[in-house]
């Protein structure tokens, strides 16, 4: 049987599946959590609306499903929605999959970071990963900016001082997860 292609999902969407993959919440909760004051929300805020919309969509594409309902005193009953085996397993490998581009380590990487340290995941092979995808764009960077003049040199000095900067923040994450683990 052929594996069917990952979905294409939003930062937001991968944000909510990983959330429901921690335990069973309904949109209010998951809005709450990716809200301006919610623990996610201070690394990436997620609307409220697009909360529920990204729930449509996980559901359509099997990633999560309705499990029961909730009461509640402040509105209509809510429907707590729950991962699917598919939907965990997609989580799962995205949670350990570097982001693409240094541009994407402030949300996406960052967001990863928040979730495993939620879990009480080890984050050092994600920091690996993400160094390791690094280090050949710092190299190719820094030899393009010996040739490079004008603002062509400008732009590609900041890039590289950029992913000169994620790579030591990468650094210091690994020696300090290191050092958590060797004090357990």
């Amino acid at each position: 049987m052929p594996v069917s292609p990952e979905p294409p999902l939003s930062l937001g969407e991968w944000l909510v599946l990983c959330l429901v993959c921690e335990e069973p919440l309904h949109g209010f909760a998951l809005a709450r959590i990716l809200g301006p004051d919610g623990s996610m929300g201070r690394v990436w805020r997620v609307p409220k609306p697009v909360v529920y919309r990204a729930l449509q969509r996980l559901e359509q594409l099997g990633l999560v499903r309705t499990t029961g309902q909730q009461p509640s005193t402040q509105g209509p009953v809510r429907s707590l929605v729950d991962a699917a085996s598919s939907g965990r397993k997609l989580a799962s490998a995205w949670l350990t999959r570097p982001a693409s581009h240094n541009r994407d380590v402030r949300s996406e990487l960052l967001v990863k970071l928040a979730l495993l340290d939620r879990s009480g995941a080890d984050p050092r092979p994600l920091l690996d990963a993400q160094r390791e995808q690094l280090i050949p764009v710092a190299r190719a960077l820094e030899d393009r900016l010996a040739a490079a003049a004008g603002f062509d040199r400008t732009l590609i000095l900041w890039r590289c001082e950029t992913v000169s900067a994620t790579i030591r923040f990468l650094d210091a994450l690994s020696a300090r997860a290191l050092a958590q683990a060797s004090a357990k």
